[in-house]
């Protein structure tokens, strides 16, 4: 329960009212003795003032006059990856496949088609009489010693024998020598023989690309090699080179291309 206050600032209009009807009647009260009896003061009717702050009418009076602003709805915090986001409209939230995880194998780069295995060859004389040629003489210079021997079976210009996977500056000859571990290049010859002597394949018969090719482990997926087919292989290359070579996936040695026209076409290593 609130105090009131003595004279609040609204009221003193009405009490000035009322003490200028106490000073009139104090000097009317002869005649008023003679009409009728006398009314106190206290029964005088006092002036009807509205009470402060009263709410207007139609208003509820429970209610206060200021409210306090509600504060801001506090926002749900944005999705995380780890939480689905909530679907809108009715469809559901995309779904996202996991990352399959990295088990440090290597891809095979050349991946092989689930395909027939090529078929080997060893018997030189059923190749075409162009192809048969040129191996003969390819053969002939690697057991001469003469790395010269090789200069006219090379060729030029656009022609030339492909010896390596990028284009190379100076002379072939040369350039085979450097190759070699001696200054002679005696080592690569011997390196080509062995290539020679190996069975072949014959790819992509009739076609532009139509080549016959040594050694034939280089069409040959190495974990499809039987026991007899890498004792060839170790003829050319060590088993530190087999088992580089199987987690690469493919044979990256040497290996020599004939056309069936009897062009040279290349002798290259890598990939």
């Amino acid at each position: 329960m609130r105090a009131v206050r003595a004279f609040p600032s609204d009221n003193r209009r009405g009490l000035a009212v009322r003490f200028w009807l106490a000073m009139s009647l104090s000097a009317m009260a002869p005649l008023v003795l003679c009409t009728g009896p006398a009314f106190a003061l206290s029964e005088i009717q006092r002036e009807e003032l509205p009470a402060p702050n009263q709410p207007p009418a139609g208003e509820d009076a429970s209610q206060p006059e200021m409210t306090v602003p509600m504060p801001d709805p506090v926002e749900a915090p944005p999705a995380t990856g780890s939480e689905p986001a909530s679907p809108e409209d009715g469809q559901a939230p995309e779904q996202v496949e996991p990352a399959k995880p990295d088990d440090g194998k290597t891809e095979n780069p050349r991946p092989e088609a689930a395909q027939p295995l090529p078929e080997v060859h060893y018997d030189l004389q059923s190749l075409p009489e162009p192809v048969r040629r040129m191996h003969s003489l390819l053969v002939e210079a690697c057991k001469s010693g003469d790395i010269e021997k090789l200069r006219p079976l090379i060729g030029t210009g656009e022609t030339a024998t492909q010896l390596s996977l990028t284009e190379i500056d100076g002379d072939a000859i040369a350039f085979l020598k450097g190759l070699s571990g001696d200054s002679e290049g005696q080592e690569i010859l011997a390196i080509m023989e062995e290539v020679l002597n190996a069975g072949y394949v014959h790819l992509d018969a009739g076609t532009p690309q139509d080549l016959y090719v040594w050694p034939y482990f280089f069409a040959m997926p190495l974990d499809k090699l039987d026991a007899r087919q890498r004792v060839e292989l170790f003829k050319i290359v060590t088993a530190g080179d087999y088992d580089d070579m199987k987690q690469f996936g493919a044979y990256i040695f040497y290996r020599l291309g004939i056309t069936p026209q009897g062009h040279w076409a290349f002798f290259v290593a890598g990939d």
